[in-house]
Formats: C-alpha cells, structure tokens, sequence
C-alpha cells in the first residue's frame, strides 16, 4: 500500500531542513553543565522578569472588568488590551512614531510568536521571488524554499543589506522582476546582527516603493524588528522605524516580545496599513486557532503599561555584558583565525569569518567541537565524550548559489543569550582548541 499522499509542501517537509536536524541529534543527548549550545538562539533566563509575569498573571485574574475571560477563547487579530499596550509602547520607543503615522495603521497579534506571522505570509502570498539579505535568516528562508518561493539574496555589509547591489540585481533579473512578490529583512540581521542603519532603510523602501510602480502592485517591504529592541550599545542610536519613510503603505513591521520578556508568552505582532493583505493575516490566524492565548496576551499588557522601562534597562545591561565579555574573548583567543567578527551591538549574536578555517559539518573545526573526530584522545571514551561546543555553521546561512557560498564554510553564528559567561569563556578557549587541531590535519 501506498504512503499517505502529501502536498508538494509536505513532500519537501518530509526530510528535516538541516539546522532542524543538526540541533535535534544535539538535543537528543545534550549534558547541562557539560556540553555548551551556542546554536539555539534561547534568551538570557536570568533576564526573564518571573516575579512580574507571576504578578502579572494575578492582577490579570484579579481585575476581570478590565481583563475580560482571559482563561477563555479570543478573536483573531488580538485583545484589545494587548494592542493598545503596544501601540503605547512603540510611541514611546524613541523610534520616530508618532500617533500621526500609527493612527491609519494596524496593529494585529499573531497566534504563535513572531514566526507565525511569518509562516502566514509565506501562505497568503503568492509563489514568486523573496528579495532578502545574505546572510540570511536560515529558519524562514528554508520555510519559503520549502513553500516553492525562490530568493534574490543581497550581500550586506555593516549597514545592512547592500542597496546598491539590490538595485543592480533587479536590474539584471529583467521581466523576471515581475516575479518579485515582497521584500523581507531582519532589521538586526539574525545570524550576523549588522544593524540596517536608516539610510539604507530608505533606501529600501524606495527601491520597492519603485518596483511597485514599475509593477503596478504593491510590493510589500516586511522589516522584522525582532532584535531592535535589544540595541544594548550605548554608542548606537536606535533605528527609526521603517514606518516614518513609508508614505505609499507598503511597510509592515514585525515585532516580539520574546526578547525583551519571556519567549515563553508567544507574543508576536504586526503593524500595517489595513487591506487585503492584512485582513488575509488576521484570517490565516483564525485559521490557525486564533491568536496567541488570550491570558498570555494580558499578561503581556500589564507588564508593557507597568514593567518595561526597568525590563528593558535589565535586559539591555545583561546582554551588554556578555557581548563585552564574549568580544573581549574572541580577540584574546581567536584573533589570529578571524578575518571578521561582526555583532556585538545588539541582539546576542556574533557572526565570524575565519581566513582560512572551515566551519561546516564535515570540517575538523565542527567535528572536534563536537567531539566526532574518532579519536579518543580529542573525542573521549565512548558514552564519556569530553564537553561539545554547538553553532551554527555559517553555511546553513548563506544562499547556496548565491555570492557568499563559499566563504559560508568559513563562518559560523555564536549565541551568547542563553549560556553563561563562564560556559561562554569555556566555549571559546575550546574553539581556539578546535582552530589549532584544525591546522593540523588539514
């Protein structure tokens, strides 16, 4: 008999992309106090503001004429509350929003985080080209392969993805421009945290802005601004919303409370002009099952009108610290090996380019990190092996055809958000280990 049939979808869904599968093989067998994950991208637990979520939680239960059934089912674009809360929120953000630019825009609440609204718009959107920057954001870029979309992937550099090459690609893709169904851009880049700096988000928005005239439709621009707010570098001002150069309505912008309060609530949101594209949103979201829960959604607007500022401050300085740690480790250990190290602003990434060494699964880099060389004298004994060291290689995010390719195998993506700083200092004494055993055997 037959297997059951699946979609085209779900035939390609069928092997697990590659960081699903490498991190789940880690997972499987991972030792707390031993082996280190610098690959999944948790938050710092000891950031995460528990006493408050559990007063939070009580006031929500406790004032039911203002949180209204929050034990029960919600709607589909989100609690009233919870949108207010952010509306406040993103107007005293210091991101140039005004309550002239958010009044004809709306704000709508996803049913699983961030990424949800992200899977939703990879459904509601036809098949054609993604532009984006490379390197990419590996989770939803594999999403959309799957989905059958293809990717314009842009270089960047320090300020984000590389406009002028972006201009120079479009070009050169002909009538096949008409392809192009949205722009999406991590605004801190997730793997590299360049921070998209303000004129090139002009310019990107004016760049679509552009092609839509050319088209005669509207090409979405979609900034996530996941990471905007853990801008922890008191020498970097905070972006402005790509909102304020959008006069045509062709930006939507992606945020999360998961960084800044507990992943754990499952808040993401979207802000946009109303239209077809939106409600299209709102509606996969019933689909889905409605929006996040409802209980989560008032816990998360108590703290946002009673605990952000002090929250904020605690997260910033907590992520300061072990950027300034984490950096100051990688010069006195690795700076010889690296030809780049990027991050370190904002967000709890840093991205390095090795000159020489390779970083991909199959190198002596990974394989002694993680302890799969074969010999026992790098690995350990079997069922005793000596500390693992998880990343992410950097060819998982990079586009594979496209002009980074290779010097992906020489990258990698180093979380400093959940670990420790003593597990962080260990980690990277170990890959100057790993660099050093890498020299020899090649």
């Amino acid at each position: 008999m037959d297997e059951i049939r699946l979609s085209e979808y779900g035939r390609s869904s069928v092997v697990p992309s590659p960081v699903n599968r490498m991190m789940t093989d880690f997972a499987s067998d991972f030792r707390d106090g031993v082996d280190i994950n610098l690959g999944v991208g948790y938050v710092n637990e000891e950031t995460i503001p528990v006493d408050a979520i559990r007063q939070a939680l009580a006031e929500v239960l406790r004032q039911p004429q203002t949180y209204r059934q929050p034990l029960n089912y919600g709607g589909s674009a989100g609690t009233s509350n919870l949108i207010a809360s952010i509306r406040r929120y993103l107007l005293e953000a210091g991101i140039g929003l005004t309550e002239e630019l958010l009044s004809p825009r709306r704000i709508i609440i996803g049913p699983n985080g961030a990424t949800s609204l992200l899977e939703s718009m990879a459904c509601v959107l036809p098949v054609g080209i993604v532009v984006t920057s490379d390197p990419m954001y590996y989770i939803y870029t594999d999403l959309l392969e799957r989905r059958g979309f293809g990717l314009l992937a842009i270089p960047e550099d320090d300020d984000g993805i590389r406009t002028d090459v972006l201009e120079e690609q479009l070009r050169d893709l002909g009538p096949r421009a008409a392809d192009v169904q949205a722009f999406y851009v991590v605004t801190v880049n997730n793997p590299s945290c360049a921070i998209l700096s303000d004129a090139r988000r002009r310019e990107l928005i004016r760049i679509a802005w552009d092609l839509s005239q050319r088209l005669g439709r509207k090409v979405p621009v979609i900034l996530d601004r996941a990471y905007e707010d853990l801008v922890h570098d008191p020498a970097v001002a905070r972006p402005v919303s790509g909102l304020a150069y959008d006069p045509a309505g062709v930006v939507f912008e992606i945020g999360t409370l998961s960084k800044v309060l507990a992943p754990g609530l499952r808040i993401g949101y979207l802000v946009g002009s109303d239209g077809p594209f939106l409600q299209a949103l709102i509606q996969r979201t019933s689909d889905a099952g409605f929006s996040a829960a409802v209980v989560t959604q008032e816990i998360s607007s108590w703290l946002l009108d009673h605990r952000i500022r002090a929250q904020l401050e605690n997260v910033r300085a907590g992520y300061r610290e072990k950027a300034m740690a984490v950096r100051g480790w990688l010069n006195e250990y690795l700076a010889d090996d690296l030809a780049c190290i990027r991050g370190g602003q904002a967000g709890f990434y840093f991205y390095l380019t090795f000159r020489t060494i390779e970083t991909h699964e199959g190198s002596p880099f990974f394989r002694y990190l993680t302890r799969t060389t074969g010999a026992e004298i790098v690995d350990g004994p079997s069922g005793d092996r000596k500390p693992r060291v998880m990343y992410i290689p950097g060819e998982f995010c990079v586009h594979p055809r496209g002009s980074l390719a290779d010097t992906g195998r020489r990258q990698l993506r180093l979380s400093y958000g959940y670990e420790g700083l003593d597990a962080l200092h260990s980690a990277i004494r170990l890959m100057k280990e790993a660099a050093d055993y890498a020299q020899t055997v090649r």
